[in-house]
């Protein structure tokens, strides 16, 4: 059986992990991972955090949402996009994607402004990038925060800058589906610099412990509000391993990637699928490789063939806005020409480090049989 996602592992996560549990003072593996990210995507200040979803919810707390605001973002993406600026009380609109990238929609997000608007949410599917360029020309004329969901971003970039590093805030997830994992955790990226005090505090429960760390006060207290976001020293242990061999782990990840492009193009061809598009701007990072089928019903029948053949593949997000929660926090602007018809088409592929050559091909094999016995 090929599985659809086994968590990377590059060897010395164990080693990393027992420093930890042996209690060795020595090394602090969440700075050292924050440390790394930093310099490596040239960051003002990067927090890690005990998830992704807890990195979104100290955006919304950051940029201050109150009840009323309105945030704008696809309705194509993961129910934590949203539930983080619901839990403050805002409205979410959703706008329609691109079907190219299925992406937002960058043309669509002006009409859906409204004088209520406090933040853009960009989600950059599949390590993807949105168009960030006209993103933020449009945050910057209206006034708004842009906050990039980059949970399937680490090391893709748009125009030779990080994803993450664009907005004012950016959003990592170093979940196990992710292309570098923690277990569970996620990273928020600061790129205004008059939100990072505020930053330490909200990350520290509420408390100016930062400054008592630094020597800056003689001893820490509750100044703000703020939740329990910092991550176990354990899995940072984890996640550090693996931004060791970052590159290593990138380049297996796009040698897969463009295997499977090379191998199912002449179905493409043929007219039977298409596969994944990436504007000339954006340097993807691999993070899954979906083909989209002709309808709902050919993608079904598709999966239970892949499956009897010993391949395990899934279909993605039901968009936002058709789900029972959606009906009742957010709503729509303009029309779903894109989002609701796309996703009832996409196939996403098994993808992790190390899947290999050969079980690529024999997926590439199985997927011209289905077409084949279906002419």
């Amino acid at each position: 059986m090929i599985e659809f996602n086994i968590p990377p592992v590059t060897g010395k996560e164990i080693e990393y992990v027992s420093k930890v549990i042996n209690g060795d003072k020595k090394v602090n593996f969440i700075c050292k991972c924050t440390d790394w990210m930093e310099n490596r995507f040239d960051c003002q200040k990067i927090f890690l955090t005990s998830s992704g979803t807890h990195a979104l919810e100290m955006a919304a707390l950051l940029i201050d949402i109150q009840k009323g605001d309105e945030i704008i973002m696809p309705s194509f993406t993961f129910p934590s996009s949203a539930n983080a600026f619901i839990l403050r009380g805002a409205e979410v609109v959703f706008v329609d994607i691109r079907p190219d990238t299925l992406n937002i929609d960058e043309k669509l997000i002006e009409d859906a402004i409204t004088d209520k608007t406090k933040a853009i949410v960009p989600v950059h599917y599949g390590g993807v990038s949105c168009d960030m360029d006209t993103i933020m020309e449009i945050a910057r004329k209206h006034n708004v925060y842009v906050i990039e969901d980059a949970a399937q971003g680490v090391m893709a970039s748009y125009k030779e800058k990080a994803l993450g590093t664009i907005g004012h805030i950016g959003c990592y997830s170093f979940q196990e589906t992710k292309n570098y994992s923690m277990g569970e955790g996620g990273a928020i990226l600061i790129n205004d610099s008059s939100l990072i005090e505020r930053a330490e505090i909200i990350i520290e429960k509420g408390t100016d412990k930062s400054k008592f760390l630094r020597g800056e006060i003689k001893a820490y207290s509750w100044v703000d509000i703020g939740s329990s976001y910092v991550p176990a020293a354990i899995n940072a242990a984890y996640l550090y391993a693996q931004l060791e061999n970052a590159e290593i782990i990138n380049e297996d990840r796009l040698n897969a990637w463009n295997l499977y492009s090379e191998s199912l193009s002449s179905i493409e061809k043929q007219g039977k699928i298409e596969l994944m598009h990436t504007p000339e701007e954006c340097i993807h990072n691999a993070h899954m490789f979906y083909i989209k089928c002709k309808d709902y019903d050919e993608r079904e029948e598709l999966i239970s063939y892949l499956k009897n053949e010993g391949v395990i593949t899934v279909f993605h997000y039901i968009p936002l806005h058709n789900s029972k929660a959606g009906g009742k926090y957010t709503r729509l602007a303009g029309e779903d020409k894109y989002t609701t018809i796309e996703s009832r088409r996409i196939l996403r592929l098994p993808m992790y480090y190390k899947l290999g050559s050969e079980k690529i091909k024999y997926i590439c094999e199985k997927i011209r049989d289905f077409y084949e016995e279906r002419q």
